[in-house]
């Protein structure tokens, strides 16, 4: 039995489109034109403070200061439940369920703040999965600094672990946690593959249990 840890945004749901519509309520609410969904997709992965600053910047306004600080409240009020729009990626709820029938601990550790992450998993019918969800706001540091992951591998029972995530935010967290790190190539990457630190790659959740049982296999030889 391993832990498997997964990041959520862009590696098991396409939550984009509500990032981009709540994003947009907020930019619009403050008198500012509205972005589109690529410009938004690129600010997501390293929280809601850092998301709300890259918007201001692209509106060509200060991305600090009060006016930050209501954004990102009013963001949240919004985006706690904004699920409407986001999906699993495709094969997920069956990769989910074969590995974790071949026994394994799943955990989720997400910079997405963790009502919203909780709300999201209800929606779509994945909570039942995991039994630890770490999000943005449960620990005072976020992704990339180590300590949510390591936190969320303690809460799993700890032993060996691999890391699945999709962005340079996750690969540098894992590489600092010191974990294994399987990378999705069809998230919100904007690096190439290759600058990422990575064990190894896979672009459709069909292939992730096969991946899984190789990565596992030396370990168990």
């Amino acid at each position: 039995m391993t832990t498997l840890i997964f990041d959520l945004d862009g590696t098991l749901i396409d939550s984009a489109p509500d990032i981009h519509a709540a994003s947009n309520t907020v930019l619009v609410e403050e008198g500012l034109a509205p972005m589109t969904l690529a410009e938004v997709r690129s600010f997501i992965g390293r929280g809601v403070p850092h998301l709300v600053a890259c918007l201001l910047t692209a509106a060509g306004q200060d991305p600090e200061g009060p006016r930050h600080a209501r954004l990102v409240a009013r963001f949240t009020e919004i985006y706690e439940d904004a699920v409407g729009l986001t999906v699993p990626y495709p094969g997920v709820v069956a990769a989910l369920e074969a590995l974790a029938a071949q026994g394994h601990r799943l955990g989720i550790c997400t910079n997405k703040p963790l009502v919203p992450a909780q709300a999201v998993l209800r929606h779509l019918d994945l909570a039942r999965f995991f039994t630890v969800v770490k999000g943005g706001d449960s620990h005072p540091l976020k992704k990339p600094d180590p300590t949510p992951l390591l936190a969320t591998l303690e809460a799993l029972g700890g032993g060996p672990a691999l890391y699945i995530g999709d962005s340079e935010v996750d690969a540098e967290c894992a590489r600092r946690a010191g974990l294994t790190f399987l990378l999705f190539t069809e998230g919100y990457r904007k690096a190439p593959v290759e600058t990422l630190p990575h064990a190894a790659t896979f672009r459709d959740f069909a292939e992730l249990p096969a991946l899984v049982a190789r990565m596992l296999a030396p370990a168990a030889g």
